[in-house]
């Protein structure tokens, strides 16, 4: 019987308590074993669901804890390069918050520091590993909806009140495309399996330093793209993927069991096909599992150089804008 991966988790993020830490701690062959925080209080959440949690009081003593496998990172976008790589020159496996870089380039010392070092290390791109996705991804390419032709994807929420918030923040890495771009391109090219070959245009705002609204419109190989981003407008999440025999809606995409429920319609011939939802499954235990498969040797749906892919959009998109994200 293999031995769990022993994880620990560098800070005490809201998304690392509600969300990642528990599904590490529900995950098959893991256990959550250490959080690292600048106090015991701040560990207090997490010890009630965790009773056995031991606590460093810095990052770096977690990294030189031998009794640790791997790490979890949900620190502010602007550390994770850096603490990646620490992780990775200590010996653990890592799974970084997205976005791990700010610039596609920066993926690539990670990269060449996996590939040296010979351990996993991703980011936490959790919806691929939902099977919502893996379904729209085997309908579209099976032809489901004939050859596709148009894309549109929106993801919005108002954060407007919460200026302390490290997304409305520019020395934190805040933003709405590092934010939730990830998902509104990153989606799109996991399902087609195509990248963009062209940033057609770019409706960037800013605030504060950091953009809270965009609409892109790109062009891939064989189909036109159209994008919305914002952290400024009434919540919405929907992607469509629209082909010559049918559509494909995609009603709660990112967010599954939060926003909604997970929850697909097919359309062809004039009528609905299909209806399948997916309710109650937490795509974050299960990227918790792949996660730890992969460090045993299967493949993993969302390696760095998929990420790095999403990332390069991003960079297009920012360029196409008139303003560089660096």
């Amino acid at each position: 019987m293999t031995e769990p991966i022993r994880w620990g988790v560098l800070g005490a993020a809201k998304f690392a308590r509600e969300f990642m830490a528990r599904a590490i701690h529900a995950a098959d062959g893991a256990d959550f074993a250490t959080l690292a925080t600048s106090s015991e209080d701040k560990a207090a959440p997490f010890r009630a669901f965790q009773p056995r949690l031991r606590v460093h009081l810095d990052y770096q003593s977690l990294l030189d804890d031998p009794e640790i496998d791997a790490v979890y990172i949900p620190l502010p976008n602007a550390m994770h390069v850096e603490w990646t790589l620490k992780a990775l020159d200590a010996g653990k496996h890592v799974l970084c918050e997205k976005p791990l870089a700010m610039k596609a380039e920066d993926f690539d010392a990670v990269i060449a520091r996996r590939d040296a070092t010979g351990l996993m290390a991703a980011e936490a791109y959790m919806i691929v590993h939902h099977p919502q996705w893996v379904r729209a991804r085997d309908l579209v390419q099976g032809g489901a909806i004939g050859a596709l032709r148009h894309v549109e994807a929106a993801f919005s929420f108002d954060n407007a009140a919460q200026t302390d918030n490290i997304r409305n923040r520019p020395e934190t890495g805040g933003g709405g495309l590092p934010d939730i771009g990830v998902y509104a391109f990153g989606s799109v090219r996991f399902v087609t399996g195509q990248e963009p070959v062209a940033i057609r245009h770019a409706n960037i705002r800013y605030e504060n330093g950091v953009d809270v609204y965009a609409q892109v419109m790109a062009a891939f190989e064989g189909f036109d793209y159209s994008g919305m981003v914002s952290m400024r407008l009434f919540p919405r999440q929907e992607v469509t993927f629209h082909g010559e025999s049918g559509v494909l809606k995609m009603l709660c995409p990112f967010n599954a069991n939060s926003f909604g429920q997970a929850e697909m319609t097919l359309e062809t011939e004039g009528k609905r096909v299909l209806h399948e939802r997916w309710p109650g499954v937490d795509h974050y235990k299960l990227q918790v599992e792949a996660f730890t498969a992969a460090i045993h040797g299967a493949d993993y749906a969302c390696p760095l150089e998929f990420s790095r892919g999403t990332q390069a959009m991003i960079d297009m998109v920012y360029a196409a804008g008139g303003r560089g994200n660096g």
